[in-house]
């Protein structure tokens, strides 16, 4: 049985992109991380550093839109690793590339289960973990990406979920105050992965109706953020943070 590491983190959406990133740089960082995401195989190769599975890896596969399943994901981490520090609410779908007008209900509710009712469920089971734990505390890290503040066109479900985050993560930080429990909004604009690789690849649709390429990251950069994040001392809130690739369309979008 392995030693228990000094502090623990979950990630969901750690099969790929963002989320793989994350996990494997706070497990390079000395974290206990237990990556959650509907397929096993991927979260296998996240958790595997230079090929081999690292030892303080826990892979639970978990769907964030279901509840129960969410709960056993919770269950198991704090049964692996004692207790709960940090949630980084990472999993999340573009949604239908759709105006208001051409948006279909049923892309509408799909998105909005994984990007804003996954999240609710996962900070919700966070929150009462890091709340009924002693010493009590944590940190709740959510997604919200760029465009909670500024959408891109056409992408109308995302972009309202993605808003929805802000009064979310507003609302822990607030109710979390008496428990040494905070949370961040960490809104990431173009970071390299296969979702924006397809989205700007040949030329991201613009607000005048052009296509342009725009400049992409690493999404390691975001990953090297995150363990910042989750390192600080719980004294520290941060409440909102925006980390975009340098010269991208965002300030002065449009």
């Amino acid at each position: 049985m392995t030693e228990t590491p000094h502090a623990s983190a979950i990630v969901t959406g750690a099969g790929s992109g963002i989320g793989r990133a994350i996990a494997r740089a706070l497990l390079v960082a000395g974290f206990g991380v237990t990556l959650a995401g509907r397929r096993s195989g991927p979260l296998a190769e996240a958790a595997a550093i230079n090929g081999i599975p690292h030892t303080d890896a826990l892979i639970v596969e978990t769907d964030v839109t279901d509840q129960t399943q969410v709960e056993r994901l919770f269950a198991r981490h704090v049964e692996r690793f004692g207790r709960l520090d940090v949630l980084v609410n990472n999993a999340g779908v573009f949604g239908p590339n759709a105006d208001i007008g051409d948006l279909a209900p049923a892309g509408w509710e799909s998105t909005l289960a994984v990007n804003l009712t996954g999240a609710m469920l996962c900070a919700g089971a966070a929150f009462r973990q890091m709340k009924a734990q002693s010493p009590a505390g944590g940190r709740i890290i959510n997604n919200g990406s760029i465009s909670a503040q500024t959408p891109r066109p056409r992408s109308v479900a995302y972009t309202t979920t993605k808003h929805a985050i802000a009064g979310l993560t507003k609302s822990i930080e607030l109710d979390g105050r008496a428990h040494r429990i905070t949370a961040t909004q960490l809104d990431i604009g173009n970071a390299r992965t296969e979702l924006i690789d397809r989205l700007v690849s040949d030329g991201a649709l613009q607000a005048d109706g052009s296509r342009r390429p725009e400049p992409t990251m690493d999404a390691g950069h975001v990953a090297d953020l995150v363990v910042q994040l989750a390192g600080m001392p719980l004294e520290v809130s941060v409440p909102q943070l925006t980390v975009t690739a340098a010269g991208m369309p965002f300030i002065g979008r449009g």
